[in-house]
């Protein structure tokens, strides 16, 4: 038996999902057709559509050399490096464990993808590799025009302008309230951590899930939302000019700001939390309700643990509080939190069971296409997929995160 020979090509930056909201991996030559020509309207500056083209001009050639050949197009992830590369590597095994292919040739438009090289290696022989370059690109027009798009592209351009933006404005805050430069310094290094290990972009997806359509009275919780977070700055602003005037250290100056704010802020977010759950409920989507929940759970007992905490350090004035009883609470937090999620995930698993899910496609929560749904196993609380090459596979109900229009799921 002939093995297929694979033409790969990578979008290591996940553009295809990105700009075009296509999900990898894409299997065939009509598939990756559509998903280049979708991507070149989308952006047709993109390398990325050049390299599939290319791919699939390949493919052309070589089909009509009566060779069996597959043209595939693997995604990564939108955070360049260790996910994207292990996202691409996940593709690669499901498409070698349906597909039995021994060699490929590997479509690159440059040094980005051309690091996956040796990922490839490790699992496929690699005939040849073809390397997509435009043409009509000088070298200094392409710098030129690099750096422009790099300073669209949102991620650069809160590296280049908002870190700048951040410590001007913290600087000109701190002469305008009388704040010391240790405060400014804490919260510029906050910021950087916050940076640094990757939290801004999950606050940001959190933040940008929080959308606002005035078509729809379920925006109402979001106005004393926000008012009760411009008023916790205020708050926060009164604590600390209370604590210096109380003579407190810098500690439990920080704890007596940090406590004063605890409530308007849980209760925004308990706001926030409303309107989602509403929203979700009016677009029959009530699945999303249950993590809406778990999140307000989390909320609650956090701002408890914190308030008794802050209490705990600070201790002057009634009611006191010991380490005994912070203990307590804690141990308490503990089991209340453990039962109100059971009772959350039984919940939810009975709303699954309610639902439709026949046919619906199946998305990793990297972007990637997994399959389409063929059955749920309630008994043993699975979901049973389907591959695009018909492989079959099941996940447990605690992966899905998501019900929609297609069915998000963590593979990890």
């Amino acid at each position: 038996m002939v093995k297929p020979l694979l033409i790969l090509c990578i979008d290591r930056d996940n553009d295809l999902y990105e700009k075009a909201r296509i999900h990898g991996p894409i299997i065939g030559r009509e598939e990756n057709l559509k998903a280049a020509t979708k991507l070149a309207l989308a952006d047709p500056e993109e390398p990325d559509a050049n390299s599939i083209f290319y791919a699939i001009k390949l493919y052309d050639q070589l089909s009509k050399e009566k060779k069996d050949v597959k043209v595939i197009t693997l995604t990564g992830h939108k955070k360049v490096g260790y996910r994207s590369d292990q996202e691409i590597s996940k593709q690669l095994n499901r498409i070698l464990n349906e597909i039995p292919a021994e060699s490929c040739i590997f479509v690159s438009d440059g040094a980005s993808d051309e690091v996956m090289l040796p990922v490839i290696r490790s699992r496929i022989k690699i005939d040849a590799v073809k390397l997509v370059v435009m043409k009509q690109a000088k070298e200094l027009e392409k710098t030129y025009f690099v750096i422009l798009e790099k300073l669209k592209d949102p991620h650069y351009s809160r590296i280049i302008f908002g870190i700048p933006a951040i410590i001007i404005l913290l600087f000109s805050l701190s002469a305008i309230l009388g704040w010391e430069m240790k405060f400014v310094g804490v919260l510029i290094g906050l910021y950087l951590i916050i940076k640094g290990f990757g939290i801004e972009d999950a606050l940001i997806g959190w933040l940008n899930d929080f959308r606002v359509s005035l078509d729809k009275n379920t925006w109402i919780p979001y106005i004393p939302a926000l008012v009760l977070f411009l008023l916790s700055f205020w708050m926060a602003q009164e604590a600390y000019s209370k604590g210096l005037a109380l003579g407190l250290d810098q500690f439990k100056n920080a704890a007596y700001m940090f406590r004063a704010v605890i409530f308007p802020i849980s209760l925004g977010i308990v706001f926030l939390l409303a309107g989602k759950s509403a929203e979700a409920y009016t677009d029959k989507r009530k699945f999303a309700i249950s993590g809406y929940a778990k999140t307000l759970v989390a909320v609650l007992l956090t701002s408890l643990v914190l308030s008794v905490g802050s209490q705990w350090v600070l201790n002057i004035e009634a009611p006191y509080v010991g380490f005994g009883e912070f203990l307590f609470v804690m141990v308490y937090v503990l089991v209340l939190g453990y039962l109100s999620t059971t009772a959350i995930e039984m919940t939810k698993r009975e709303s699954i069971m309610g639902m439709k899910l026949d046919g619906k496609e199946v998305i990793s929560d990297t972007g990637s296409f997994l399959g389409k749904i063929l059955g749920v196993d309630g008994k043993k609380e699975l979901i049973v997929i389907q591959s695009y090459l018909g492989r079959k596979f099941s996940l447990p109900f605690r992966h899905i995160t998501s019900i929609g229009e297609n069915v998000l799921v963590r593979t990890n």
